[in-house]
């Protein structure tokens, strides 16, 4: 059973106009042994200058919900099957669906950049490893900004600078092998936002950092956002990082949000058992020694499963016989703050 389409997660304040809105996203796989919901009916907005965190188990959905964004899931054998992304262009504030867009045609290809960029998961498989940091810097700069390819390259000699990279020039000239994970980590962060985009998807930006490396990276993509004006959204399973850097969170379950709030208020009141769970399961410096950690129980359905009921109800503490036979729309049950469980939605 597909989930009836939601109420929108997230409506910026009158005041904040929002850069980006995402209305009942669905992109499917389909593949020889059934179809992935892999998104299934998301919808959320950004507002200018905020950071929106995304954050679930491994394979709900997160960075499938970014890729969408970009327009870049391969196909076959994915496929943005309905709903709508809308771009609010900065220049101009036209608003632009995404959606709509031919995923390799040239207006795409100038959003992607100049208005929404993206660090990927793992910069070295991301960084062409043939060409050296700085040209590659350099050609994102002539793409969307059309100048000298000597001015582009003193761009990327000037963003490696603002990236806080030591001996800037020098790593202009260096090869992807010849860097530290956590300056590679750094020259992503400098291409993506080479070109002053408006969003930055940071796709799990400090996987496979130590811990010292993952708060410099953190400051840094901070003290950019100040610097630049970007909105950022921030994908990750790690709530540590979440709790530090982001103004709302979405919860991913199983291709949905489950429940969004704003930061403080999902930490401290959290609604949906999924989340409850996430955070029990984290450690906590000070925890007593009888609270033990509460990993959540049983599996991850299959994502090609067609589920009755509440898709995380195998694995509730709380389910009720409602919760298996009907599935919770996203609903506010306090100012907002959403939650799609029948706890807090039985009328």
């Amino acid at each position: 059973m597909t989930q009836a389409m939601s109420t929108p997660a997230f409506s910026p304040p009158a005041s904040e106009r929002p850069i980006l809105e995402v209305k009942d996203l669905r992109t499917y796989f389909f593949l020889e042994g059934g179809v992935v919901r892999a998104v299934d009916g998301v919808t959320f907005s950004l507002a200018r200058r905020q950071t929106l965190g995304i954050v679930g188990e491994s394979g709900c959905g997160k960075s499938i919900t970014s890729m969408s964004i970009m327009r870049l899931i391969q196909s076959p054998p994915g496929r943005i099957v309905g709903g709508q992304i809308l771009l609010h262009l900065k220049e101009t504030d036209e608003v632009v669906d995404i959606v709509q867009l031919d995923p390799k045609g040239a207006r795409m290809r100038e959003i992607r950049g100049a208005e929404i960029a993206m660090i990927f998961q793992e910069p070295m498989t991301s960084l062409n490893p043939l060409r050296t940091i700085g040209n590659q810097i350099a050609e994102a700069v002539q793409i969307h900004q059309r100048v000298s390819r000597q001015a582009a390259f003193a761009r990327a000699e000037e963003m490696l600078a603002k990236v806080q990279m030591s001996a800037p020039k020098q790593r202009a000239r260096e090869y992807p092998h010849q860097l530290s994970g956590g300056m590679r980590q750094r020259a992503m962060i400098a291409l993506a936002l080479s070109c002053n985009p408006s969003i930055l998807i940071a796709d799990e930006p400090t996987t496979a950092l130590d811990v010292t490396v993952q708060a410099q990276i953190l400051d840094l993509m901070r003290a950019l956002q100040d610097d630049f004006g970007s909105s950022i959204i921030l994908i990750t399973h790690n709530l540590g990082v979440v709790s530090q850097m982001a103004d709302h969170v979405a919860v991913m379950y199983l291709g949905r949000i489950v429940e969004f709030a704003s930061t403080r208020e999902l930490f401290h009141h959290p609604l949906h058992p999924y989340t409850e769970g996430l955070l029990n399961s984290v450690p906590v410096l000070g925890r007593k020694g009888k609270q033990v950690l509460a990993p959540i129980k049983g599996m991850v359905p299959s994502p090609t499963e067609v589920i009755r009921g509440c898709p995380f109800a195998a694995r509730c503490p709380h389910v009720m016989e409602i919760c298996r036979d009907r599935d919770p729309a996203l609903r506010e049950i306090a100012s907002g703050h959403f939650a799609a469980c029948w706890l807090h939605s039985i009328a």
